[in-house]
């Protein structure tokens, strides 16, 4: 196959992908991936699996998310536009993803708001992310701020510390029924929350998890209760994503995420990565990211959850540092 055209190809395919045809498309990205990232390449060598023999998607082994810190992961040649890398905490080791395309990302991240949104063009999009903007690198920030561009609202944007200014621009927006998202750090809401509670009802508050270290880690349900208290809102709304990922779920305040059309989530067993668990059952997730054409799609992270028969999944919290190792026995044969 010609890889460059055979790309092109995949890509146009992602971009219009459905629920329909995700699976043969899925299975197409595999086969790409396993002739053309050299990682990807290895580490099916060290499973003894012939991508030939990879007939259904519950065949295919995912990569450890782990190697994100540790390796540059690439399919394909090309220099990077953009190299996102996380938060972590103090003293830890950061995952590095690199982009080979700043507009395809930022159509899929659409793609995959509007889907359950409707359209950025009309709402006032509110970004409270601290610490995601004082550092360089942040997937987030880079989805947010095109998500506020794409809103062509006068008031969209960011807000570190003019909290005066934000609320002003919140309760504008809801004299006004102007439909507005405010998109946060649980940290920065939980700290919005406790010094201004103020009823915000007809406003899409939407959290993007983690306290990164500034505040008693909450559950989700707890987070929620705190913040619709404070706001007086039905519902908090929560986004999915990681740096490693180029696709996001998102949740209405059930508790279940959905996740965007280029997206599907699996479960396995805790300790074997090879094992994968039944629907409505507690394990690992696995994610399959078509947005990832160009790293790796098929990604094993450290997040615990269920999957339900429908699609949509919860997040039960994260492996602890026992249960990682478990998961990454063929980590160090790829070092």
């Amino acid at each position: 196959m010609n890889p460059r055209k055979t790309r092109i190809a995949l890509k146009e395919r992602i971009e219009v992908v459905d629920a329909a045809g995700f699976e043969p498309l899925a299975l197409d990205v595999f086969r790409y991936q396993a002739a053309q990232n050299p990682l990807y390449e290895r580490y099916l060598k060290l499973l003894g699996l012939l991508p030939d023999n990879i007939r259904q998607l519950s065949d295919i082994p995912f990569l450890p998310i782990s190697l994100f810190k540790t390796h540059a992961i690439q399919t394909g040649s090309w220099e990077p536009e953009a190299v996102f890398s996380s938060s972590g905490t103090t003293g830890s080791v950061a995952s590095k993803h690199r982009l080979r395309s700043r507009a395809f990302y930022q159509k899929s991240a659409r793609r995959g708001f509007e889907n359950f949104y409707g359209s950025l063009n009309g709402y006032c999009v509110l970004a409270l992310l601290p610490s995601y903007l004082e550092r360089r690198g942040s997937s987030l920030v880079f989805m947010v701020e095109d998500f506020i561009r794409q809103s062509g609202h006068s008031d969209s944007g960011f807000f570190l510390y003019n909290t005066d200014e934000l609320l002003q621009i919140l309760q504008k927006c809801q004299k006004s029924q102007q439909p507005t998202l405010l998109i946060g750090v649980s940290f920065a809401l939980l700290d919005l929350a406790e010094a201004h509670p103020v009823n915000l009802s007809g406003i899409t508050i939407m959290e993007t998890g983690g306290m990164k270290g500034r505040r008693r880690e909450l559950t989700r349900e707890e987070l929620h209760q705190h913040l619709r208290q404070a706001f007086q809102v039905g519902q908090v709304h929560s986004e999915y994503g990681m740096t490693e990922l180029l696709s996001q779920a998102y949740s209405t305040g059930n508790g279940l995420f959905q996740a965007a059309p280029t997206m599907q989530v699996r479960t396995r067993e805790i300790t074997d990565p090879f094992a994968q668990v039944g629907i409505g059952r507690t394990g690992a997730l696995n994610i399959i990211d078509l947005a990832n054409l160009d790293t790796i799609s098929f990604v094993a992270t450290e997040d615990l959850g269920r999957v339900q028969a429908d699609g949509r999944f919860e997040v039960l919290g994260r492996l602890d540092a026992s249960e990682v190792r478990g998961c990454n026995l063929m980590v160090a044969d790829l070092e």
